[in-house]
């Protein structure tokens, strides 16, 4: 099983010299850097919030590329690949790293329609790195432009995810659910359910399932965690592509380490 952190990304990257140079190019790239940081200022300075910001989009990409790996070797191809958008499975899975890592950019102008907003925002930064990446293949650049937009503008609650690249990155999004991304609203005052129970989360696991492809083990200290996965990873899966593809197994960490009936959208 793998555990969803914050250096799980660095493994998908090393293995592949496209996303390598992708994620260098958004490293170093100030407008991507601002933009990261400026939708924190939004969503946990204004707003009080969880994390939206580099921590929260650097655990996204690897949860993504984990799930996109989990389900390519189970035989799910993405749609990409299925539709003749792209020519390869890495460059499927560079729309992946590319949408989850910049899908809260929209953010840093407003909380409201930031998927749409973020989706926009999007497009100038790819026009500006992904040229020396992909050899200037333009025709390429455009295809890719339209996945990675249509990713990000899907991770909206309200909007059906129409790949599985987009799908991936939409549930990839609701896994980031452990404690550290609510302590900074916490510690600001805010102890609302969305900060209690996502401060009751120990942990989220991705690993192949035993009755479907994916599994998500999400571990928690007591059932408050339950409304994390009830309310912002259900949502997110059921309007998703790869639903029926996943199991999500609850479990209370006390001294009987307690596991809650699966859950099978």
């Amino acid at each position: 099983m793998t555990l969803v952190t914050p250096t799980l990304v660095e493994r998908h990257i090393q293995e592949s010299s496209l996303l390598a140079r992708a994620w260098e190019a958004l490293q170093g790239d100030p407008e991507v850097q601002v933009l990261l940081e400026m939708s924190n200022v939004t969503t946990v300075k204004r707003l009080l919030y969880n994390d939206h910001g580099p921590l929260h989009a650097r655990i996204v990409t690897g949860s993504a590329l984990e799930i996109y790996d989990i389900l390519l070797k189970s035989g799910i191809q993405p749609s990409s690949i299925m539709d003749g958008i792209v020519e390869s499975e890495d460059q499927a899975k560079l729309i992946v790293m590319l949408a989850a890592y910049l899908h809260d950019i929209g953010n840093a102008v407003h909380r409201s329609n930031h998927e749409l907003i973020g989706s926009i925002l999007a497009k100038s930064i790819l026009d500006r790195i992904l040229p020396p990446i992909l050899g200037g293949d333009k025709s390429l650049l455009a295809r890719l432009e339209s996945e990675v937009m249509h990713a990000i503008y899907s991770t909206s609650m309200d909007v059906d995810a129409l790949t599985i690249e987009a799908s991936i990155v939409k549930v990839a999004d609701a896994t980031d659910m452990a404690e550290g991304r609510a302590r900074l609203p916490y510690k600001h005052g805010k102890t609302d359910i969305h900060a209690v129970s996502a401060l009751s989360i120990k942990s989220v696991e991705i690993e192949p399932g035993s009755i479907r492809p994916l599994r998500i083990r999400v571990n928690m200290r007591n059932p408050a965690g339950l409304f994390q996965v009830e309310k912002v990873l259900m949502p997110k899966l059921m309007t998703s592509l790869i639903r029926e593809y996943v199991e999500i197994v609850p479990i209370v960490m006390d001294n009987s380490d307690i596991h809650l009936d699966p859950i099978y959208p």
